[in-house]
């Protein structure tokens, strides 16, 4: 039965490894996500809000998915070494004990991080948050699996379930108010409406300006401008672009938008140009509605 059983427990060993691993990253990422957007840094730049949201989507499906099958995995393991007449066969325990190497590493890594942090004086409430985040999460897991290296949930198995369903309460309510601290999917779809929305008014204006330094004149209308490909075209949802002429080197490009430009975007939306340049013709900056951005054809343009 020992020979016929060790390729099935590595197996299943190896897999609940896997999904814990997986399990502890996500569940850091969620953590950290939330503190950068609770304690935000202004240091840190214009773009941590959206990455921050979008590493607590990534963690949230990560768990939904890993977590449940390090649970489902961990409790097929224990069941079956508790059948047996053997409790650890060599192969899983070199398994556990890695297992615990590499987050003892992890532990001290944290603990280099903290001495170097505090010694460069950048002590930070967040940083102290994310530290002490990496020490619980970490040390629990080390925690739990030293034990059981040593054989000791082998006769303690409510004890070992409790513990598992404690786990899953704290994972549970990080996924809970880490869904709360993002935008809805309602909302990230509108914000990439908006942003392909500016995309293709960008676009305009690049041919416009483009056809205008050839031409010298403006066009009549957009389509002239597209003889290789189409002509974008709004979402159904929204109200179709707009694109009017308003003197002999100016003109207006419209478009409807659900929100407005979210601070991460800002930057990007109002780019940073040498003298010479008219900023304005590059500022994408919009709220909730139609908005029409003005635009001039200037010498500096015609000189790009």
């Amino acid at each position: 039965m020992y020979m016929n059983t060790t390729p099935k427990n590595v197996a299943l060993q190896v897999g609940a490894l896997i999904a814990l691993f997986a399990s502890i990253t996500s569940f850091l990422i969620l953590i950290f996500g939330v503190i950068n957007i609770i304690f935000p840094d202004a240091a840190a730049g214009y773009y941590e809000y959206a990455s921050s949201q979008s590493g607590i989507r990534y963690a949230i499906a990560m768990l939904v998915v890993f977590f449940p099958a390090f649970i489902f995995l961990t409790r097929i393991v224990n069941v079956a070494r508790r059948s047996e007449s053997v409790f650890y066969h060599s192969l899983t325990r070199w398994l556990m004990y890695f297992a615990l190497l590499v987050g003892s590493l992890i532990l001290l890594g944290d603990l280099v991080a903290v001495i170097l942090t505090f010694l460069n004086g950048e002590i930070t409430v967040r940083f102290v948050l994310k530290a002490g985040s990496i020490l619980v999460v970490i040390g629990s897991a080390l925690y739990y699996y030293w034990h059981d290296t040593k054989g000791y949930w082998k006769n303690k198995e409510k004890q070992s379930v409790m513990i598992g369903a404690i786990a899953g309460v704290i994972v549970i309510a990080g996924i809970v108010y880490g869904y709360m601290n993002i935008d809805s999917p309602a909302i990230v779809r509108e914000a990439k409406i908006d942003q392909q929305q500016l995309t293709d008014l960008q676009d305009m204006q690049w041919r416009i300006e483009s056809n205008y330094h050839q031409a010298e004149t403006l066009p009549k209308t957009v389509a002239e401008l597209y003889t290789d490909t189409p002509v974008p075209v709004a979402p159904e949802s929204r109200d179709a672009y707009q694109y009017k002429v308003t003197g002999d080197t100016t003109y207006e490009l419209c478009a409807t938008f659900a929100d407005i430009t979210p601070q991460s975007e800002r930057m990007m939306s109002k780019p940073y140009f040498e003298p010479g340049y008219d900023s304005n013709n590059y500022n994408w900056e919009h709220g909730a509605g139609e908005k029409c951005f003005e635009r001039t054809v200037t010498k500096a343009d015609k000189n790009i």
